[in-house]
């Protein structure tokens, strides 16, 4: 369902780029206010993929926060992981976040979380900041960083592997233990603040040589190399008292942004498309048509988060870095950015991928992930999209569900065409994941029982424990017009000068229009039967193997659909059968 083809005209007027001769698109709602499309435009190049996925301003029930890799800068895992490590405490759309080092995962760039300074900025490319207003911030900053003992004071990095002659303090943030250098000399700093900016004192506990050194938690090391390990070691001796001085220009923190990742290069300022920031990127990163990710928000706070697919001839050569921009701002954005692209460009719901990555391998680890998180009331798509009283192949019973991430006051809902509600609970619930099924009762009782034909829906409302409201539904049919298909033969031998013939039979309840598809079982569809008006009763279409060209179909497994529509909604039935030449 999350990867249907939407085709759009995203991309019509990109430089280089034709524009289509038709189109048609549609959207999917992931979450309330949160929806996706797949689009796909023909270019001369070759066809573009594009996910685009828009969003309420982040705040209140939603927020934009970079997720780590395994909660520290270190390593990597994928976006669907990290999604699914998150999903008790929201339910999360987000994409690839910055570039990273290949050797130890960290990222390129800064990672700011709840105002806590975990890895330092990239000055020479630019960082995207969220604001406790919602509002997107990409600009370029930097972290000036100190640290002074019984003696004057001196540079730091936090969370770097310092060079040369210099000196970094590792936080819990980096992982368990220091990294190990050789003539490297450390100070244990237990207690210590987390890393805000401003003035942090800790204390020196003990001291060590070579790096490997754990790191506490409710602590940090100071770690010194060349010229810098003799003064850390004489200046920072049990217990002294050591002092660091984190100053971030601009000053961020200040100006109530506590989330932020690094990226780059800017790509919309004020809604214009920039060709070049003048970061501190390569040509060979920005010119080539490669996956794309990009971050931005509209003018009205929305936000617009995009990845193309690319690298992927026939399917999607993606774009280039200012395609990117344009495509960005023919979708609104005001103020955005790009992030790490190629391989590692991903976009994922639910810890379900949208896009297709274009690694041999798959879906490629990476450091962080960009998240949408949304802590309301979920209800996940429903199983089922139709259920039948009669049976007849489909399924009678739906099973329904939602999901709360903070305690809260909930009800449930089953509302029948007419208004009228079949089912209606109010309870108060801890968070987790709740699930019905409905209709209850025996099979037998309910076809008895059964309920009104026609369009329902699973309607759920939510106020958690801080007083936030929140609400979600989702729509099925009850519909016993078609059931009992039957298509034979099963196993069919196709020539060239005969009569051939496949027969799909079955039973309508109620008059429907009717369309028949032949598809492979790949979704390749192969010819379309109808449509046509039957009335009730025992039906039939008939295909005779042969494409609409007129040429006999090859040799494989196909599936026939049976697809009917009235007043009380769409319903499909499907059998599989078999080709032989």
């Amino acid at each position: 369902m999350l990867r249907r083809v939407l085709i759009g005209a995203l991309l019509a007027g990109l430089a280089a780029i034709a524009a289509p001769a038709a189109w048609a698109s549609s959207t999917q709602v992931l979450m309330p206010g949160v929806t996706y499309s797949r689009q796909v435009q023909f270019t001369s190049h070759g066809p573009v993929v594009i996910h685009v996925v828009t969003a309420p301003r982040p705040t209140g029930l939603y927020s934009l926060e970079p997720i780590l890799s395994n909660a520290t800068i270190t390593g990597r895992a994928r976006v669907t992981t990290m999604e699914k490590s998150v999903s008790n405490q929201a339910t999360v759309v987000g994409t690839n976040g910055d570039l990273f080092n290949w050797n130890d995962g960290h990222p390129t760039g800064m990672v700011l979380q709840g105002g806590i300074i975990k890895s330092p900025p990239y000055r020479d490319r630019s960082s995207v900041g969220i604001s406790d207003t919602g509002t997107l911030n990409v600009a370029r900053v930097a972290l000036y960083g100190y640290w002074q003992g019984l003696g004057s004071r001196h540079p730091l990095q936090v969370n770097r592997t310092p060079r040369g002659d210099g000196t970094a303090l590792y936080t819990p943030a980096w992982g368990a233990r220091t990294p190990s250098i050789a003539g490297a000399f450390e100070t244990v700093l237990q207690p210590f603040p987390p890393t805000t900016t401003g003035e942090l004192d800790g204390t020196s506990l003990a001291q060590a040589t070579g790096g490997g050194t754990p790191i506490p938690q409710n602590g940090a090391v100071l770690l010194s190399i060349g010229s810098q390990a003799p003064r850390l070691a004489a200046e920072t001796t049990p217990p002294t008292v050591v002092h660091v001085q984190l100053v971030m220009a601009p000053d961020w923190p200040a100006q109530g942004i506590t989330e932020a990742l690094g990226g780059g290069p800017l790509v919309v300022r004020n809604g214009r498309a920039v060709y070049t920031a003048g970061e501190d990127f390569l040509s060979s990163q920005l010119a080539p048509r490669d996956p794309r990710t990009g971050i931005g928000q509209r003018r009205d706070g929305r936000l617009v988060m995009v990845v193309a697919d690319g690298r992927r001839a026939g399917y999607s050569v993606g774009l280039t870095n200012f395609e990117l921009a344009q495509a960005m701002v023919r979708l609104g954005v005001y103020t955005g950015s790009a992030l790490d692209a190629g391989g590692s460009s991903t976009m994922a719901f639910d810890g379900n991928l949208l896009n297709r990555p274009s690694d041999s391998g798959g879906e490629r680890a990476v450091a962080e992930t960009l998240a949408l998180m949304y802590k309301g009331v979920y209800t996940p798509p429903l199983a089922l999209s139709v259920i039948s009283p009669a049976g007849g192949g489909l399924p009678s019973q739906e099973t329904l569900t939602y999901k709360i991430v903070r305690p809260s006051t909930v009800k449930a809902a089953i509302v029948g065409p007419d208004g009228a509600a079949a089912y209606d609970v109010t309870e108060a619930h801890l968070a987790g994941t709740y699930t019905i099924k409905w209709p209850t009762g025996t099979r037998a009782s309910r076809k008895r029982a059964a309920a009104p034909l026609g369009r329902w829906r699973w309607v759920v409302s939510a106020t958690d424990d801080l007083a936030q409201q929140s609400s979600m539904e989702r729509a099925f049919w009850v519909n016993d017009t078609l059931g009992y298909l039957r298509v034979a033969p099963r196993a069919v031998r196709l020539r060239a000068r005969r009569r051939n013939s496949v027969v799909a039979r079955f039973r309508l309840a109620h008059p429907a229009a009717v369309v028949g598809t032949i598809a492979t079982r790949t979704g390749v569809l192969v010819r379309r039967v109808g449509p046509v008006k039957l009335g009730a009763g025992t039906r039939s279409l008939r295909w005779n193997g042969r494409y609409r060209s007129g040429r006999l179909a090859y040799r494989g497994s196909y599936v026939f659909s049976v697809y009917a529509k009235n007043s009380y909604g769409p319903v499909t039935l499907a059998q599989t059968f078999g080709v032989r030449r």
